[in-house]
């Protein structure tokens, strides 16, 4: 069989499969639900994962995060929770074609019962790329998977740090993606679940422009330090890559 026929094996109506660049793995996506983005490739990067650690990606979508940081890191185990039943199946779909059983689970299920899912105090790292938006106005339907994936309906920001400290380790890692005009809530929110703020990096589309996006490291019951990076520029001119991106994309 042709690697096109066996690749097709894995497709439903309006899919297709892309290439992710790292280890000849490919993802599942589909147009017309919610394809990712930058945001969950620079949150693979900025995710630190050592040697034997137990991983959980919440909010995963169609696998991405847990896919490329697999690819990326010396993890032992990946877990991911999401709560969309098709954005679950091309996950496991996805898994299946880059033959991750052994080591990337995709559970469907609630960030709000993150921590009745899975014991507590049972993951090293947990990761998140939330929805970001809080206006639900415009939104015909709360159903819509691009409304789900971009707006709080299923869960809140507060869900998300809430069930990441229950289900984090003593001295885990919390890493997440968000805009920076919630960075105070995120703050704050981070500091009432005993997540200390660690490491925190701006993510500029130019490097005269604001920032647009934020990476953000906390850590479970650990004493206040925090440490603020030199930003992260995506683009050197328009439509071109900074080095930096380019190496996070496993393009150099």
């Amino acid at each position: 069989m042709n690697l096109e026929k066996e690749n097709n094996l894995f497709l439903k109506e309006g899919e297709r499969i892309d290439d992710l660049e790292r280890n000849g793995y490919k993802i599942i996506q589909d147009r017309k639900r919610f394809c990712f983005g930058m945001d969950a490739v620079l949150l693979s990067g900025f995710a630190q994962v050592k040697e034997n650690e137990k991983v959980l990606d919440m909010g995963t979508g169609t696998g991405i995060i847990p896919i490329l940081l697999e690819a990326k890191t010396v993890g032992e185990d990946f877990y991911a929770l999401e709560i969309q039943q098709d954005s679950a199946d091309m996950a496991k779909r996805s898994v299946i074609l880059n033959h991750l059983e052994e080591k990337v689970h995709i559970v469907q299920g609630d960030i709000k019962e993150a921590s009745v899912i899975f014991k507590p105090a049972s993951f090293d790292v947990v990761t998140c790329n939330p929805p970001y938006m809080t206006e639900n106005h415009g939104i015909e339907n709360f159903e819509e998977p691009k409304a789900i994936a971009r707006h709080e309906i299923k869960c809140t920001l507060e869900d998300v740090i809430r069930e990441a400290a229950k289900v984090l380790k003593p001295s885990g890692r919390f890493y997440m993606v968000h805009r920076p005009r919630r960075l105070v809530e995120i703050m704050n929110l981070m500091s009432v679940y005993k997540i200390e703020p660690k490491r925190l990096r701006m993510v500029h589309p130019f490097k005269d422009k604001d920032a647009n996006m934020l990476l953000i490291e906390g850590h479970r019951g650990r004493k206040s330090m925090m440490k603020v990076e030199a930003p992260l520029i995506v683009y050197k001119e328009q439509g071109v890559y900074t080095d930096e991106i380019l190496e996070i994309y496993g393009k150099r």
